[in-house]
């Protein structure tokens, strides 16, 4: 072959390799295996920084339906994802009114995630938990005893902190609690809430949690709602050394009804994509509101199916798939 066309043609083949997208569905637990964390990054089993996207399930106790394996599944297949969330509700009728019903809608998910090769968050999700300490405390003794074995499985300890201060209510609750799954699990990644509803990673980085390993903070947003100013205030965290894992974030905006924030969206992508984070979208759920991946009454067996997703799921759909 003439050297000038063999040199065209591998210049071509750099192109398209650069250019092909890197779906989520492809980048699943029996690739990457055990993760650790990093100064900031968070790294598969070579070491290698690695990025997880998916999906958060809805409260558990107002959409329990789509808490089985059939969800699982389409979410591993049709959402394109990686990971999936356990957003396992506390109060309002769940785990503190029905510890037992709720722990079996967990154990049910994460060993479908298990079955399907996805990474699950198992998430505490309430903005009281410093006042549930001994019940968060048991329930991560028990969830980290059944699975902290699997490569899969990830703790997060406080979904959404709200007026708590840190250094001196959060982050010692989160000590309690990471004292608790470590003494059965000494690997495996733990995600703690910030506070303000989990955007204050900044006071995390300024003191953040000393003498373990693997740990993560959360950052949320709702993309309409939460702009450059929240992204600045979280690169800052991220240049200190931070390691951030976007639990939950929605392409709305949550001041005004039923509007989904296209452009704010891709923002947040960009920036959370230049960084490395890993994120999960709210929601797996009919429910009416624009964060809701899902038409009204979509059936498990049809879980991110394209004829089924509403605005802001075709555009998440899509993301997980770059």
């Amino acid at each position: 072959m003439n050297p000038a066309v063999l040199s065209l043609v591998v210049i071509l083949a750099v192109s398209v390799n650069l250019s092909v997208s890197k779906d989520a569905a492809q980048e699943t637990v029996s690739k990457h295996g055990q993760l650790s964390v990093k100064g900031a990054n968070l790294l598969n089993k070579n070491g290698e920084i690695v990025q997880l996207k998916g999906m958060a399930l809805y409260w558990s106790q107002w959409k329990p339906q789509y808490w089985n394996a059939e969800t699982i599944q389409g979410i591993h297949d049709s959402c394109h994802s990686n990971v999936v969330r356990a957003s396992m509700a506390v109060e309002y009728g769940g785990y503190l009114t029905d510890p037992e019903g709720q722990m079996k809608l967990v154990e049910t998910v994460v060993e479908a995630a298990i079955a399907n090769d996805l990474y699950i968050i198992v998430d505490w999700h309430e903005e009281k938990a410093d006042t549930h300490q001994a019940e968060a405390v048991d329930f991560f003794d028990k969830i980290s005893k059944k699975y902290g074995s699997y490569p899969n499985i990830m703790y997060e300890t406080f979904n959404e902190p709200t007026t708590q201060a840190w250094s001196s209510t959060l982050k010692p609750y989160h000590e309690a609690v990471i004292k608790a799954i470590r003494a059965n699990d000494p690997d495996n990644v733990i995600i703690v809430g910030t506070g303000q509803w989990s955007q204050r990673v900044d006071e995390a980085a300024e003191d953040p949690i000393s003498d373990q390993i693997n740990i993560m903070y959360t950052l949320h947003y709702y993309a309409g709602t939460h702009k450059q100013w929240l992204r600045d205030l979280a690169q800052g965290a991220i240049d200190k050394g931070l390691p951030i894992f976007i639990t939950e974030y929605g392409t709305d905006n949550v001041d005004e009804v039923n509007w989904v924030d296209p452009e704010e969206s891709a923002l947040w992508w960009t920036w959370a994509d230049s960084n490395n984070l890993s994120y999960t979208n709210w929601a797996i759920c009919d429910v009416n509101e624009a964060s809701a991946a899902l038409i009204a009454d979509t059936p498990t067996d049809k879980v991110c199916q394209a004829d089924y997703l509403t605005e802001s799921g075709k555009l998440v759909v899509a993301q997980n798939q770059k």
